[in-house]
């Protein structure tokens, strides 16, 4: 009785965790390293289904705009609608509306290529790659709209390496925007708990069997011994 019970819980767990992570997660493979060192190419990532309005300033997007070739892209949103980002100073640090932000996931500091000031239009995001010596990105295109890409272009938002298996990890959420005004980077979704409840469940499954046979294999030999 109890061995079914914990067989069905651990059933329920591992297709209930996988379930969720399939409906809202998609993956993906990194083809360039302008997003090294947090996305190394041939990476394959995990990123939730989102819309533009669930986007905000740190997290790193997968969208597609015809403007840039239609090809998928991976990015990190820097700027939001409204926004004045720019570059400033000697090393060209990035600034959102005058504030300098600090970016410790770059490749290198630095190394932003020409000064640029662009004001974000409503509804559109300002996007760079973190390795910005080998990133084509917004600063590529300032003379389409500023280099801003619609924020209803992007379809996910990256979380999670999933391969190769020694990269496999969350990323982090960033927070090197939270002290301004309007959308932060966000909270992780549902994915970290999804994976734990299936690999909780598997476990149990493979114990819970693995005790059965065991359990069934002793009253056997005390059947013939008998």
């Amino acid at each position: 009785m109890l061995q079914g019970v914990a067989l069905a819980l651990g059933l329920v767990l591992m297709v209930g965790g996988f379930a969720l992570i399939a409906i809202d997660y998609r993956p993906y493979k990194i083809p360039t390293a302008s997003m090294h060192p947090t996305l190394r190419v041939g990476d394959t990532v995990l990123a939730r289904k989102v819309g533009g309005g669930d986007i905000g300033r740190g997290d790193v997007v997968v969208f597609r705009d015809q403007a840039w070739g239609g090809e998928l892209m991976v990015k990190r949103v820097v700027a939001v609608g409204g926004d004045t980002v720019a570059t400033s100073g000697a090393d060209h640090r990035l600034t959102v509306d005058g504030q300098p932000v600090d970016e410790p996931y770059l490749a290198t500091q630095g190394g932003q290529g020409q000064p640029f000031s662009v004001t974000v239009p409503q509804g559109r995001l300002f996007l760079l790659g973190d390795n910005r010596v080998g990133s084509l990105d917004s600063r590529t295109h300032l003379e389409v709209d500023g280099g801003t890409v619609p924020a209803e272009a992007v379809e996910a938002r990256v979380e999670a390496t999933v391969l190769p298996f020694g990269r496999t990890g969350l990323l982090d959420r960033v927070t090197d925007f939270d002290g301004f005004a309007g959308p932060k980077a966000s909270q992780p979704g549902p994915l970290e708990p999804s994976a734990y409840a299936a690999v909780a469940g598997a476990a149990l499954i493979l114990v819970t069997s693995a005790v059965g046979g065991v359990a069934g294999l002793g009253r056997r030999l005390r059947g013939r011994s008998s």
